[in-house]
């Protein structure tokens, strides 16, 4: 069985390797857009021809579950994409983690790209998953591309930067962007020591393995890693291998 993973850059891979830990054997297609990124600030019609560009040519290439871990892909053209593979072909979408988060802390941060914090998007998840809690948004400016980048002094600027603008009484910080758990530990180090973190990398990996189950076909394969960049052949950038999950999924070292 194939899966695939549609996403501008890097975001894809904490899903990915969390799909290669719990179903090592299963094929993965990554299908990652450098020409297009980063797609948070395009327009949504614009958004919506790339990630269904990409999911034509996942099924193209014999995907059977298809996932967009990205939230910008996900708000945008998760309802089309389902429309256009049809309901034989599984989508899973992403969501942040702040219902969890708001069920556990008293105050939340969601730490997201500073398009995702500013849109309705994000506000409508708040408001009907904030519960009790008091949840705030915090801009991380550049962070998602200094990690396509792999630039580590602009990410742990941007990681500094975020941590110096969210409240002290935060108790739990949702990571709001599919980048960003790939730099747990900085975020970590960054934030008062007990202030719990949220992401839906593990659990929409875990969906997706519902998914795949439901089909009720053999999902043995050979464990290969394929990857399209703006549609074409390719591999992961050199980048990826700055991080364990790139390193997981075969990325050349630096």
């Amino acid at each position: 069985m194939i899966v695939a993973l549609i996403d501008s850059g890097l975001g894809l891979l904490p899903t990915a390797a969390w799909l290669r830990k719990l179903r090592p054997d299963v094929d993965l297609l990554l299908l990652l857009d450098p020409e297009g990124a980063p797609w948070g600030p395009k327009p949504e019609q614009w958004v919506v021809e790339r990630v269904l560009a990409a999911a034509r040519q996942a099924l193209a290439l014999g995907a059977e579950v298809i996932v967009l871990p990205c939230n910008t892909a996900s708000v945008t053209a998760l309802a089309q994409v389902r429309a256009e593979v049809g309901e034989s072909v599984p989508v899973i979408g992403t969501v942040p983690a702040i219902k969890p988060a708001a069920a556990q802390c008293r105050s939340v941060a969601v730490w997201a790209t500073a398009a995702t914090t500013a849109s309705r998007y994000q506000a409508d998840l708040i408001a009907r998953f904030g519960g009790e809690a008091k949840v705030v948004g915090v801009a991380c400016h550049g962070l998602a591309d200094a990690i396509d980048r792999g630039d580590v002094p602009a990410i742990n600027a941007s990681i500094a930067d975020a941590a110096a603008r969210t409240p002290a009484d935060v108790e739990g910080v949702v990571l709001g962007c599919t980048h960003y758990p790939l730099v747990v530990d900085a975020i970590v180090a960054a934030l008062p020591d007990g202030v719990r973190l949220f992401d839906s990398a593990q659990a929409v990996a875990a969906q997706t393995v519902r998914k795949m189950d439901e089909l009720g076909r053999p999902t043995t394969g050979t464990g290969t890693v394929i990857v399209r960049t703006s549609g074409e052949p390719g591999e992961l950038p050199t980048s990826a291998a700055t991080f364990e999950s790139g390193r997981l999924l075969g990325a050349v070292g630096l």
